[in-house]
C-alpha cells in the first residue's frame, strides 16, 4: 500500500518539481521540456509561467527563445494551444492526434468539412508554406478564399487545427504579436516512430516526472489517453515511478526528479492555465473562499489565481500599459498583512517580467 501523505506534502513537492520553489532551470526551453506540453492559449502569461521557473526572467528573453525555435506553439493533446519542444511534437501528435481529430468529427460535418476537404486543406497548406514560408491565419484564409477552399472563420480554424494534429503545420516565428504557421517538415527532424504502447509509456513517465505527484485521472485529463492506456503504462514503468496516497487518491511521481525546496515564495500569481494550477482538479490548491464565483475565469485571458502559502485565496487580472503593469487583485477572503505583502511581492515580479513599474489595485 502507498504511504499516506497530506495535501500540503503533495503541494510542496509539486511546487518544487515544477521549479516554482525548486532550483530554477536555465532556460524557458528547459521548462517546456520538463513539463512536456505547456498550455498556452494565453501566450503572454504562459511566457511568464516559464520565466517563473527559469533564469529567462523577462518577456523579451522568453520571446527570443521562442523566435529561435526552442519550442513551438500548436494544438496538441487536447485541441488546445500548447508550447512543446520540437523533438516531442511528432511522437505526441501520432499518439494523441487521431483521438483529437475523431472527437471533432461531428463538428466538422456541421461545418461542411468532410475527410476529402480536410485532406485538400492539408495539401494546400503543404504547398503554400513550402520553402520555409511562414504565414498568418489571415493570410492563409485569404489564400483559401481565392482558391475555392472553405474559408469562413470557424472553417479555417478547424482546417488549421487538423493540419496541426496531423503534424503538417505548427507555429512559425512570431511576427510582432501575430502568430504564424509553418510546415513541421521545416522545423522538426524525422525520428523513428514509436509504437503506441511505447509512446504511452514515454508520455506517462514524462508527465509524472514534470507534474507529479498526480493521479491517473490527472494524466487522463491532461493527455486524452484512456485509463486503460495509462494503467498499462504505469505497470510497465514499474519502479521508475513511486506512489503515495492523499485523501483517498493514489498519486504517482518520479522519485529520481529533484523535489527540494530551495527558493520558496510566500505567494504566487499563477495563470489560469499554469500547469501547477490547472492539472489537478481534486488535489490542487485549497480554495479558502470556495463560494466565490469563478464561472468566467477559464474563458478570460490576462489573469489567474492568487496563491498565498499553499492556498488559493483569490484571483488577479493584469494589464500591460506603456509604463506600468496594472495588477488587479480580488481576494476571496481577508488576507493578513504578511500575505498582502507577499502578494505585492509576487505582483512586483510580474511587473519586472514586463520590465515596467507596478500599479497594484485591490478589490
Amino acid at each position: 500500500m502507498p504511504r499516506r501523505v497530506t495535501r500540503d506534502w503533495v503541494l510542496r513537492r509539486r511546487l518544487a518539481t515544477q521549479r516554482l520553489s525548486g532550483a530554477e532551470l536555465r532556460t524557458g526551453s528547459d521548462a517546456v521540456r520538463l513539463l512536456v506540453c505547456v498550455q498556452a492559449q494565453d501566450a503572454p502569461l504562459t511566457a511568464h509561467s516559464l520565466a517563473m521557473r527559469t533564469r529567462s526572467s523577462t518577456y523579451d528573453a522568453v520571446l527570443d527563445e521562442q523566435r529561435a525555435g526552442s519550442w513551438v506553439r500548436t494544438h496538441i493533446l487536447r485541441p488546445t494551444w500548447h508550447f512543446v519542444a520540437p523533438e516531442d511534437l511528432r511522437w505526441i501528435q501520432a499518439l494523441t492526434g487521431p483521438k483529437v481529430e475523431s472527437s471533432l468529427a461531428a463538428r466538422h460535418r456541421g461545418l461542411g468539412l468532410d475527410t476529402r476537404r480536410l485532406s485538400r486543406a492539408s495539401e494546400a497548406l503543404s504547398n503554400l508554406l513550402a520553402g520555409g514560408n511562414a504565414l498568418t491565419r489571415k493570410e492563409i484564409q485569404q489564400h483559401f478564399a481565392r482558391n475555392g477552399l472553405p474559408a469562413s472563420g470557424e472553417q479555417i480554424g478547424h482546417q488549421l487545427l487538423v493540419a496541426e494534429v496531423r503534424s503538417v503545420i505548427c507555429s512559425g516565428p512570431p511576427r510582432g504579436t501575430e502568430h504564424t504557421y509553418q510546415l513541421v517538415e521545416d522545423v522538426v527532424a524525422h525520428d523513428k516512430e514509436l509504437d503506441p504502447d511505447e509512446a504511452a509509456r514515454r508520455l506517462a513517465q514524462r508527465f509524472y516526472a514534470g507534474h507529479g505527484p498526480a493521479s491517473e485521472r490527472d494524466l487522463q485529463r491532461w493527455s486524452g489517453l484512456t485509463l486503460t492506456q495509462i494503467r498499462a503504462a504505469i505497470v510497465d514503468l514499474g519502479e521508475r515511478l513511486a506512489a503515495v496516497e492523499c485523501e483517498g487518491e493514489t498519486l504517482h511521481f518520479d522519485p529520481s526528479v529533484s523535489a527540494r525546496t530551495t527558493r520558496a515564495q510566500d505567494a504566487y500569481l499563477l495563470s489560469t492555465f499554469d500547469e501547477a494550477q490547472l492539472t489537478y482538479p481534486t488535489t490542487g490548491f485549497v480554495r479558502r473562499g470556495p463560494d466565490a464565483d469563478r464561472t468566467r475565469q477559464v474563458s478570460e485571458a490576462g489573469g489567474g489565481v492568487v496563491i498565498a502559502g499553499l492556498d488559493d485565496v483569490g484571483t488577479f487580472k493584469r494589464k500591460v500599459a506603456p509604463k506600468h503593469v496594472i495588477v488587479s487583485v480580488t481576494a476571496d477572503v481577508r488576507l493578513s498583512s504578511q500575505e498582502r505583502t507577499a502578494v505585492h511581492d509576487a505582483a512586483e515580479r510580474l511587473a519586472a517580467f514586463h520590465q515596467r513599474e507596478l500599479e497594484l489595485q485591490w478589490s
